[in-house]
């Protein structure tokens, strides 16, 4: 089920159920009525990488290596696309918000954010649009500063850490570096090993994003060495094409390739992955993307 459609089911099921308690405003407005809460967001960035004089590195010198990997067969097949990516600056790895605008339930297909930016890759990010906790920083700037859970910092030296939210704040980690911080997970590989326990791990079990647990498509990014990173999309829920992966076989195929920190993003029906404009993947088995609040991309 599409996302779009997904969110009209909801206000037909939900709604419905609850017209008389008065839980059908608070889902509408919590889950579905989009809140915009700061716009032009990219003309924000531009003026505070001015005034802080950040360079966005140069996209010529991005080394860009996608590579399909499978396991398995028949009904038991498992496909993803690996994106093997250098950069000459950790400010190269850019977020883009969709319509341009940070908030809550706001989304926008990741081909048409990609395109807009100009990105030559791009996946999906954590969508933070769907809660109203955690840290948010893109491309330099603080978005949000409600910590609750782990997140991963990407610093302007080019190294990404597994950091616990609830330790410190956005202004912290922008004053020690931070250039992105996303906030989903559970994280998958640190020092090269992959994470013990993530199997049990939930990030939101409120209506509408259960655990994340179990066989599932997933998009996930890591660090090799600084200022060398993976994106990783893997398919799921589509027999013959691609069952879905756990959340330890998707840390070890970081730890496979190289990752020496890896960290799970937004999965499911939005995991996906774009180059030059058109889907990479096909997310649930069809060519079809859904909205999503957010991409992670390089030019």
């Amino acid at each position: 089920m599409s996302k779009l459609t997904r969110r009209t089911a909801l206000i037909g099921g939900v709604g419905a159920a609850a017209a008389l308690t008065g839980a059908t405003a608070w889902g509408l407005d919590r889950f579905l009525i989009e809140h915009a809460e700061v716009t032009n967001v990219s003309e924000l960035e531009a003026q505070a990488s001015s005034s802080a004089s950040v360079s966005p590195g140069t996209s010529a010198a991005t080394e860009i290596d996608i590579n399909t990997w499978t396991s398995g067969s028949g009904s038991s097949l498992v496909t993803g696309y690996v994106a093997d990516i250098k950069v000459p600056s950790a400010t190269s790895v850019r977020s883009a918000f969709a319509e341009d605008t940070f908030g809550t339930n706001i989304i926008e297909y990741p081909t048409a954010i990609a395109s807009r930016v100009g990105a030559t890759l791009a996946i999906n990010g954590d969508y933070y649009g769907f809660r109203d906790t955690g840290i948010v920083v893109r491309n330099g700037v603080a978005y949000r500063d409600e910590p609750t859970r782990t997140a991963l910092v990407l610093y302007v030296g080019g190294e990404m850490r597994l950091v616990d939210e609830t330790t410190t704040s956005a202004d912290q980690l922008i004053a020690n570096g931070a250039w992105q911080v996303w906030s989903f997970g559970p994280g998958l590989v640190d020092g090269g090993k992959v994470m013990n326990g993530i199997e049990d791990m939930e990030v939101d079990t409120n209506i509408g994003n259960h655990s994340i647990q179990g066989v599932q498509p997933r998009t996930g990014i890591g660090m090799i060495e600084p200022n060398h990173f993976l994106f990783i999309v893997v398919d799921g829920r589509s027999t013959g094409y691609s069952a879905g992966i756990n959340m330890t076989d998707f840390a070890q195929l970081f730890a496979d390739q190289g990752a020496s920190v890896a960290y799970n993003l937004d999965g499911g029906g939005s995991s996906a992955m774009v180059y030059q404009k058109s889907l990479v993947n096909k997310p649930l088995g069809r060519n079809k993307e859904r909205g999503t609040s957010d991409i992670i991309w390089v030019g």
